[in-house]
């Protein structure tokens, strides 16, 4: 054997072999209990990065685990291909979004390969390919005929410049991201999908995840927003004659309202502007703020006083004043609100400005009469300064309100959600075409069947800002199927986060006739291990369990949960360098590889001067602390990679890379290799200590890895090695080299299949069995004694379990280090702890 691993030559090899006999090609015909692996499928940005690299090697460990204990392994790999960045590179580089995005993935797919990972490279999908999002279409139409779709006006952002409607993370101080011109709120018509009809299973389901990360269930639950309030109309003080619907999820806190706040696009604010030209300015200028409650709740709060007050509903003398608000928008709830500045910190800000009453009606004991500062009361107490409601606790009081006013018939109780259907249109070209013809006639008319994929034109161009669907010269026109008249196509595509909410069920079956085969899909999912970041816990995750319900609901399948499982990784970290370029100008930042590390600091290579080493944060390009996966791969090779990024930190934590790290990971990449050269298979004789520390390791890495507790599966890794290092020549310590071949196969896969070759193991082992445990050999049957004089430790010894204490106290004094403390002194008393220590008194 060489004396020094080679990873290039072992990568390349082994990675050819897996492909040329399909190792990993799942099988859907197999009778082998099923284990379907799965991380979150990337955006073909150009590069992976090195937290790729963390994630997909997590899962590959248990996907390569599971084969070895005899599971049928799905483990896919595809790409979330659609979005907004293939059209920022279509304006910016001149390119086409579709040769972008593909040739990104090809750069990617080469770059995974290079890792070994152990992915069924036979259902591969792009979500930009019409194979895909043509049957996504035939999912549309199908919730669309489910009553689970529909269309209506919504508020959007809307960039004047570049005519397009932006996403509210591409709204920056009220400004379009790309143009800079002030966004307007408009009023579109838009699809949307009816999340808001499973808004309480979704939220029961949660209680069922219990393989689910505390931290992403209770996110989901909070952003579901279940809860009960009051809904209720406030009675107008003439000469105003309208009422005026809220809906208060703190009926408790009435007596503390201090004015009714109502959206500008509200009937009372529209009447209210038809003969005054400052509300219609007022209403103007709210359409430059955002467009949801989360962007409105920081943004300064604005209000117009209408003149206008309402009758509070327990007290006909008691006015309050009626303001059209920037804050307050008609799609949540009703259009307006109750504003209680003492326990809302919005309406606080807002009553601050305008100067109205702040009434505090909530306290803890002897709190009554505490003054609200600049901080709104949100914490725990009793009723204060709310007359018949004085002294009752916060949840008596809701229900005591909700009980006077549905008695006396001014309001009911009523249980809402903070969900709002899902929005699906976006006004883009890189997108799934929603499948809906639009006819003067007709109305919206379905696609048929039929006439999917209805195809993105290629003919395409981004010169003029806007849609460039809406502008196509043909495409968009085609004859109304259902009346034959000459009809429009609908030019907006979907959400991207549609592609993500089914594409683990196109994984699991791609016939090309339909979406999905249920039998096949059936025998795989649920997916038993979801593996991505936290980022994703609201948004995609709460939408793919959406979806899937939705096609339980249409009968289409027979669970409600995609994911059974759920482990979110952390990330992977470095230190900066950068140089600070003068007043008002920010620093300059500088690649790892453009640095070389001193004792006391950093230089640039180009000058050999110092640079500020920054602390260790998330990677960032713009930083410029990432780590190409390539160069380390080219140095170390792709094991050397994998092991780093399993053994120095939990998996759930972020993790530094360092230079020491990965080149510690080289060292034992070599160590385990020249062990291998050392399986010697004449050896003979037996190591019973060694035969039962393999088997112990064996047996906890398994555990493990089942809890996804790589750290610890390495560590018992380095025991084990350290253990057969010291380990004479046997039969047993042969034994135990070539079952660490198996135990570093899910983790270190070109080496373990290298080192098998080599040591003459029975074809691949990327196809052995996991080693074989004897349950006699997790007991241990000796125990190690501390042997103490006074107190302190001098020796210790090796002892049977069931040691006799006599025998202990001989064992003891007769140890040498015992015998050399003592020099001939008597010992006074012997105290036996059994199992554990011997302390001999002088």
């Amino acid at each position: 054997m060489q004396r020094r691993f080679n990873p290039l030559e072992a990568d390349a090899r082994w990675q050819a072999t897996w492909d040329k006999q399909q190792s990993f090609k799942a099988d859907d015909a197999s009778t082998k209990p099923r284990s379907y692996v799965l991380e979150m499928f990337p955006y073909p940005s150009g590069r992976i990065h090195i937290g790729h690299v963390r994630n997909y090697s997590m899962g590959d460990v248990l996907a390569r685990f599971r084969r070895m204990t005899g599971h049928e392994v799905l483990h896919p790999m595809g790409w979330d291909a659609f979005g907004m960045p293939a059209e920022n590179a279509a304006m910016e580089k001149k390119v086409h979004p579709g040769s972008w995005t593909r040739d990104n993935i090809a750069n990617m797919r080469a770059q995974l390969k290079k890792l070994g990972f152990a992915i069924d490279w036979s259902r591969e999908l792009a979500t930009c390919e019409p194979d895909y999002y043509g049957h996504e279409q035939a999912l549309f139409l199908d919730m669309l005929e489910a009553g689970l779709v529909y269309r209506k006006e919504s508020a959007v952002n809307w960039d004047p410049v570049d005519m397009t409607v932006l996403a509210n993370e591409q709204v920056i101080d009220g400004r379009g991201w790309r143009s800079g011109a002030l966004v307007e709120k408009r009023k579109l018509s838009q699809w949307f999908l009816k999340i808001t009809q499973f808004a309480d299973d979704l939220l029961e389901g949660l209680k069922g995840l219990d393989q689910w990360p505390d931290k992403v269930r209770t996110m989901q639950e909070n952003w579901i927003g279940k809860s009960v309030g009051l809904q209720f109309s406030f009675k107008p003080v003439a000469p105003f004659d309208t009422e005026i619907e809220v809906y208060s999820t703190r009926p408790d806190t009435i007596f503390g309202a201090s004015f009714v706040a109502i959206a500008a696009d509200h009937p009372v604010a529209q009447a209210v502007a038809a003969n005054n030209p400052d509300a219609v300015a007022f209403i103007e200028k709210c359409k430059e703020g955002g467009t949801t409650a989360a962007e409105l709740e920081t943004a300064e709060k604005l209000g117009f006083d209408t003149g206008l007050t309402v009758a509070h509903p327990f007290d006909p003398e008691w006015h309050l004043p009626v303001f059209i608000a920037n804050f307050v928008l008609m799609d949540y709830g009703t259009g307006a609100v109750m504003g209680v500045p003492a326990h809302d910190q919005r309406d606080l800000d807002f009553a601050r400005k305008y100067m109205l009453p702040v009434e505090r009606v909530v306290a803890l004991e002897g709190e009554a009469d505490a003054p609200i500062h600049n901080e709104a009361y949100t914490g725990p107490g009793n009723l204060v300064n709310s007359r018949f409601l004085d002294g009752m606790t916060v949840e008596d009081a809701k229900a005591a309100v909700i009980g006077r006013a549905e008695s006396e018939g001014w309001g009911a109780g009523k249980t809402v959600f903070r969900l709002r259907d899902w929005g699906v249109s976006r006004q883009r070209y890189w997108g799934t075409p929603i499948p809906v013809i639009h006819c003067e006639d007709c109305g919206a008319v379905p696609v048929p069947k039929a006439q999917l994929p209805v195809v993105l034109p290629d003919d395409v161009s981004f010169d003029i800002p806007g849609n460039p669907l809406d502008r196509h010269p043909t495409w968009k026109h085609v004859d109304c199927p259902s009346c034959g008249k000459a009809a429009v196509r609908e030019t907006d595509t979907l959400d991207t986060f549609a592609d993500s909410s089914w594409y683990f069920i196109r994984f699991a079956s791609q016939p090309s006739d339909k979406p999905f085969d249920r039998a096949t899909v059936e025998q795989w999912l649920p997916v038993g291990q979801y593996i991505g970041g936290v980022e994703h816990a609201i948004l995609h995750l709460l939408y793919a369990r959406f979806w899937t319900r939705a096609l339980q609901h249409m009968g289409q399948l027979d669970f409600a949960e995609p994911f059974t499982g759920l482990f979110t990784q952390g990330m992977v970290t470095h230190e900066t360098y950068s140089r600070e370029q003068g007043e008002g100008l920010p620093p300059v930042y500088f690649a790892p590889g453009e640095i070389t590390r001193t004792s006391d600091g950093a230089t640039l290579v180009a000058d050999n001067a110092p640079v500020e080493v920054g602390r260790v944060i998330k990677m960032s390009k713009s930083k410029k602390n990432v780590v190409d996966p390539d160069d380390i791969i080219a140095q170390y090779g792709a094991d050397a990679v994998r092991w780093f990024m399993l053994s120095d930190s939990p998996p759930e934590r972020d993790l530094p890379w360092t230079e020491a790290g990965i080149e510690g990971s080289w060292r034992f990449v070599n160590r385990v290799w020249r062990l291998f050269g050392e399986a010697d298979a004449s050896a003979q004789g037996e190591d019973k200590a060694l035969d039962r520390k393999l088997h112990q390791t064996v047996d906890g890495i398994a555990k493990d890895i089942e809890a996804l507790g790589f750290n610890k599966a390495v560590a018992k890794i380095y025991e084990l090695t350290n253990a057969i290092e010291k380990a004479k020549p046997s039969a047993s310590r042969t034994a135990a080299i070539r079952s660490l071949a198996l135990l570093v196969a899910p983790m270190t896969p070109h080496l373990a299949e290298e080192g098998w070759a080599e040591m003459g193991g029975d074809g691949l082992i990327a196809d052995a069995a996991w080693p074989t445990v004897d349950p006699a050999l997790l007991v241990d049957d000796e125990v190690t004694i501390a042997c103490q004089v006074m107190g302190k430790l001098r020796d210790t010894i090796t002892v049977a379990k069931d040691t006799p204490k006599d025998e202990l106290e001989k064992l003891a004094l007769a140890a040498p280090n015992v015998v050399r403390t003592l020099d001939g002194a008597t010992p006074k008393k012997i105290i036996v702890v059994p199992g554990r220590l011997v302390n001999i008194v002088i």
